[in-house]
């Protein structure tokens, strides 16, 4: 078990200095903003840029594993929303619920956890990861909030719509995008280019874990502890279990397998916590509570459900 520790003790060290440096006074809780927006908006496409444009996209995307980790989020979310929708959980709850249980913190938590087990696979799996969150997991999610407060003329599938247009403008995205463009296209980078972008790269994963535990400190504790602990369990339990179910089917239907590191990777990568703006998200219906309990639950958890993962993959 010690062996796994090695793994997930940094990753979760700089999570509790990062929550440490808030209750210290170190600094303000404000301050994560700044780092946050430093990590997305800078740090992260830094990172998915230099990862793609440097690489086949054969190497880079790999059907199999989108199958899985889309059928895995989408199955997770029809679920948990089945089970809000029999408690006679209200619009905006059952929407955050889906959330939470649907959209993992990939870039923050899943990336440097990837990047610690399989390096030579870690860009790839954060890139087909943000594919399928960006363009599928998280349009559903705000469709829904959006959908929670009912408006004259705003139907699911224009929220949806006008949602995907604003994950286009985000830097991740056209970063990712662009890096496509650079491999399909094979156009030679020059050194000093990929150079500041691996500088970028180096920098995500430290900054990313240091900003969650940042956040945590900042969150309030109040909220519905029965649909959280529902949350939690459907992100860090019932998720990797559906991965696994996913990857057992595709043989059944004539599909090639996962195998390998990129099924661990796979199940790994559905298991972590939430993303870290889930709270911020909610608090703009009134749930942050709610938010703040399952994120901070589903990050202590974690520690131990990922640990027991890696017992039985690695």
């Amino acid at each position: 078990m010690l062996d796994f520790l090695t793994i997930t003790f940094p990753i979760f060290a700089l999570v509790v200095l990062g929550y440490a440096s808030i209750k210290m006074g170190l600094f303000k809780s404000s301050d994560m903003g700044v780092l946050g927006k430093f990590v997305l908006n800078i740090a992260l496409p830094g990172l998915l840029f230099n990862a793609v444009s440097q690489r086949s996209l054969a190497d880079v995307i790999v059907p199999a594993y989108l199958m899985v980790y889309l059928a895995a989020g989408i199955a997770t979310g029809v679920i948990i929303y089945l089970v809000t929708s029999a408690q006679g959980t209200g619009p905006a709850r059952k929407a955050i619920a889906v959330m939470g249980a649907t959209c993992p913190n990939s870039g923050y938590v899943g990336y440097p956890i990837i990047l610690m087990l399989f390096p030579e696979l870690a860009t790839s799996v954060l890139a087909m990861n943000m594919v399928v969150e960006n363009f599928i997991f998280v349009p559903i999610s705000y469709a829904m909030l959006a959908l929670s407060r009912p408006r004259e003329g705003v139907s699911f599938i224009g929220s949806l719509w006008h949602t995907l247009v604003d994950v286009l403008r985000r830097p991740m995205i056209v970063a990712l995008l662009a890096g496509m463009a650079v491999s399909l296209l094979q156009i030679p980078m020059p050194l000093i280019v990929t150079r500041t972008t691996g500088l970028l790269a180096s920098a995500t994963a430290p900054l990313a874990l240091v900003f969650i535990g940042g956040i945590l400190a900042g969150l309030p504790m109040a909220g519905n502890r029965l649909l959280a602990s529902q949350i939690v369990f459907a992100k860090l339990i019932l998720s990797p279990a559906l991965a696994v179910l996913a990857i057992l089917a595709l043989p059944m239907i004539g599909l090639p397998t996962l195998t390998g590191d990129l099924r661990t990777a796979a199940i790994l990568s559905t298991a972590v916590p939430m993303m870290g703006i889930y709270a911020v998200l909610s608090a703009e219906y009134g749930h942050e509570g709610l938010a703040s309990i399952a994120l901070l639950g589903a990050t202590i958890v974690a520690f131990f459900t990922l640990n027991g993962l890696l017992f039985y993959l690695v």
